[in-house]
């Protein structure tokens, strides 16, 4: 028998923690647009630790959406009062609790609501989870791009905007209207200087309407930089059942995790935080080098094991990490290729950093699938792998390896597995990628045409023979046998 996840149900459930506050007594001081598993993992969990500490009580949550396909997320958290159950899971244990730090969900479509939310007062946060996809930039320039249709949209709509920066925009100028000060920006999403990145989508944005509010979001709003980590895999009916099977709760949308959690942040909030601190959360001054350790070697890991192991029709992560091959290529790649151009991280070994990610990839109960870490390679590769590559390049140093990675992106695109398997659309540019792929069967170079995402790399003699010589050897071989090889320094 589960117990249905409610407000009015929460003194029923046993098996699992519930918040120790009141929510009646919770304000709101955080809006939040993109309501996934991940933020719901992660910043959701820090507030409401620190709420269960009987602090920051004024920083409860209210949810924003911008995508239609959000809304079926806001439904089904309304239907259990906003409420989320959390499973943290290793390979020995499993422990749950439910988070109540969400208190609203804005409709999304409804600008004038979401504009009137972000002017209130009380407001002095929006932090954003997006995706990697979702700041309109530019692949191989890494710069904000003006001159996409939703942007360009939104210039010409201002009092309508459809895109979070352009609420962002509309919501900051509501405020300097009225004479208040601006609430901070947070970018909460996987990206090199997220603060930075959100600070030249919003000031871009504003670029296209006036340079005078351009000048002033430099001027006055705060973006400050962040890195962010957890593993969150998208929930299935095969959580949903966990769930209620371990735990005999039914949530509509609960969210599994690893015990595992990081935020570093800079400290850059004039409006005011919430003492996270308290619950974890590492402020420092210059995040730039957790940002540099985590999106290279564990993002760039999760990229370097992601394709072969979908060629080779493997399932689940920890699946791919028990694949001998899989493995072993995970480990050469980062040793030889990846760490030695990371820069150094204050009190971390990055060799210790690596063991952790590999510990944590095995994880069996997670239930992570590749699939879910091959998506969207042409918005993931230009941040994760790419720039790996480059500095490479450019230290004239060895990089057959990450060549590699990236053949193996080029072959997954064609459209199935070593076995035959079809492989479904798994990136917005599919269509583009498929065709690209299909050229370079004959031709390795096409797929390296796409300036857009491979840049200057693209130019690089020592990576185009390198990438050539990979994506040949996949093609005649298949995957294990150039695995085999690439481990045996024949590649």
């Amino acid at each position: 028998m589960t117990t249905k996840l409610s407000a009015a149900n929460l003194d029923a459930i046993k098996s699992a923690a519930v918040p120790h506050y009141r929510r009646a007594d919770l304000t709101p001081g955080i809006v939040h647009f993109g309501v996934g598993n991940f933020h719901r993992a992660h910043q959701a969990v820090y507030l409401d630790a620190l709420f269960n500490l009987g602090e920051g009580r004024d920083w409860a949550l209210i949810g924003a959406g911008v995508r239609e396909t959000d809304e079926a997320m806001r439904q089904k958290l309304m239907g259990q009062d906003w409420l989320t159950t959390v499973v943290e899971q290793e390979a020995d244990s499993s422990s749950a609790h439910v988070t109540g730090v969400m208190i609203d969900y804005l409709k999304p479509g409804d600008s004038a609501a979401v504009i009137a939310k972000l002017a209130d007062p009380a407001i002095r946060i929006v932090s954003l989870t997006i995706t990697e996809g979702g700041y309109y930039i530019d692949p191989a320039s890494q710069k904000f791009d003006p001159k996409h249709p939703d942007i360009a949209y939104d210039a010409a709509h201002f009092d309508t905007p459809k895109t979070a920066f352009g609420l962002i925009l509309a919501g900051l100028v509501a405020r300097k209207n009225a004479g208040l000060q601006p609430f901070t920006v947070m970018s909460c999403d996987n990206i090199p200087g997220n603060g930075h990145v959100t600070e030249n989508a919003v000031a871009g944005l504003a670029a296209l309407i006036d340079s005078a509010l351009a000048a002033w979001v430099k001027s006055s709003v705060a973006f400050p930089n962040g890195m962010v980590d957890r593993i969150t895999p998208a929930t299935s009916d095969r959580e949903k059942k966990l769930l209620a099977d371990n735990f005999g709760i039914d949530d509509a949308w609960p969210v599994f995790c690893e015990n595992f959690k990081q935020w570093v942040l800079e400290d850059n909030f004039p409006a005011g935080r919430p003492a996270l601190e308290k619950v974890g959360v590492q402020f420092v001054p210059d995040v730039a080098p957790y940002e540099h350790m985590k999106i290279r070697i564990l993002n760039g890991g999760h990229a370097t094991i992601a394709y072969p192991a979908g060629l080779m029709d493997i399932h689940f992560v920890h699946e791919a990490m028990e694949n001998p091959l899989v493995a072993a290529f995970l480990k050469k790649v980062e040793t030889e290729e990846i760490i030695p151009v990371v820069p150094p991280v204050p009190d971390t070994d990055l060799n210790d950093y690596l063991a952790l990610c590999e510990k944590r990839f095995a994880n069996p109960k997670i239930g992570d699938t590749i699939r879910r870490l091959c998506l969207d390679g042409s918005n993931r590769q230009p941040k994760f792998i790419i720039p790996s590559a480059m500095d490479r390049v450019n230290a004239n140093s060895l990089l057959t390896g990450l060549a590699l990675v990236s053949a193996l992106w080029c072959r997954y695109c064609y459209g199935t597995t070593d076995s035959g398997a079809v492989i479904e659309p798994n990136d917005p540019n599919w269509d583009r990628l498929t065709a690209q792929s299909k050229k370079a069967k004959e031709n390795p170079a096409a797929w390296l045409e796409m300036a857009d995402i491979y840049g200057d790399l693209a130019k690089a003699p020592s990576f185009i023979a390198a990438f050539t010589k990979s994506l040949n050897f996949l093609w005649t071989q298949g995957t294990e046998a150039t695995l085999e090889a690439y481990l045996a320094d024949r590649l």
